[in-house]
């Protein structure tokens, strides 16, 4: 009998839980599910508050406008789920100030065994809750969102289809972000579409000189669209590649 291990489980804690109802519930995460590769569980922070309002937040210490999230709810509502587990798994708040999420910090985390998304919202969270939870601070763009249920969907996205047998593996092998560099164009049929045709060399059939077209199509695309990925020896090889 095959032993398969256990599903990759993810966290989400938030004041919104409705908002994850579709995202996780079409497409490739929901087949995930289905299979159990992974495991998403969405808890609503307010039924750990105390009060009859079920009151999550607070005003700032020091003025301002907004309100401040309550670290005593957060932390208790996910130590109450996680219990012993906790030492073992990243706990990740979404906060407009945290470090900028990419490829290579999705990669780290599916190699683990599940994670905790803690949505941040209004003001933000008291930094308490990071400091005891021992939890990294995200972000996935220089914008600010009304909260950070969107960036917890991104993030439960990006690290579940990297899970092994979400997605057929030779997809991720040459996929933006993957090698450092943006993908190259794709085409398919038919041939001519509005004056436009398909590249010769993708029907050439010839293995090399499609590879260094792709190459060489990849290299001009982030140059164009991100050369802050690009190495200088990378910027070299476009002048020298067939």
């Amino acid at each position: 009998m095959t032993n398969h291990p256990p599903p990759f489980r993810i966290d989400v804690f938030t004041l919104f839980p409705r908002m994850f109802d579709g995202p996780f519930n079409e497409s490739i995460l929901q087949r995930a599910k289905d299979r159990n590769l992974i495991d998403i569980h969405i808890h609503d922070l307010r039924d750990w508050s105390t009060d009859r309002h079920r009151t999550a937040d607070d005003t700032p210490y020091g003025g301002g406008a907004g309100m401040v999230m309550s670290a005593p709810l957060i932390v208790t509502a996910v130590e109450s789920i996680l219990g012993d587990a906790l030492s073992t798994t990243p706990v990740v708040i979404l906060s407009a100030s945290g470090r900028r999420f990419h490829q290579d910090v999705a990669h780290h985390f599916a190699q683990g065994q599940g994670m905790v998304l803690i949505c941040g919202h209004y003001e933000g969270i008291d930094e308490r809750a990071a400091e005891t939870l021992n939890a990294v601070q995200y972000t996935v763009g220089d914008y600010v969102l009304t909260g950070g249920e969107l960036p917890a969907m991104v993030i439960v996205d990006a690290v579940s289809r990297l899970r092994s047998g979400v997605i057929d593996a030779s997809s991720i092998v040459e996929e933006s972000h993957t090698s450092g560099m943006l993908e190259y164009p794709h085409y398919t049929r038919p041939d001519e579409y509005r004056d436009q045709r398909v590249p010769v060399v993708l029907r050439s059939g010839h293995h090399h000189r499609i590879a260094s077209w792709r190459r060489q199509r990849s290299l001009e695309r982030t140059a164009r669209q991100r050369p802050d990925l690009l190495t200088r020896s990378q910027f070299k090889s476009m002048s020298t590649d067939d």
